[in-house]
């Protein structure tokens, strides 16, 4: 089967941040690396709560070496929400 990720990105920079993400997500939030696609809900697929989402948009802060505000963190919802901010984010 094709791999998901192939189907939303088709540009490169968005196809490497949701890599990046999806390590972040696997490797400190202890999320199932097959869970992860762009199009799956961090609270309601991935299983993450408030608290870990606050450690997820820190992590990505450190990462990325940028500033995540509250109010935009409550419009993530989906793994391709987070990507697609923190792609707009970079330069």
């Amino acid at each position: 089967a094709p791999h998901t990720a192939d189907i939303f990105y088709d540009n490169t920079e968005d196809m490497n941040m949701f890599e990046k993400i999806k390590e972040l997500l696997v490797e400190e939030l202890s999320v199932n690396a097959e869970d992860v696609t762009p199009t799956a809900e961090l609270i309601n697929d991935l299983g993450i709560n408030s608290l870990e989402l606050a450690d997820l948009v820190l992590l990505c802060e450190e990462r990325f070496d940028i500033v995540i505000e509250d109010e935009d963190v409550q419009g993530f919802v989906t793994v391709g929400d987070v990507v697609e901010y923190l792609t707009s984010k970079g330069d």
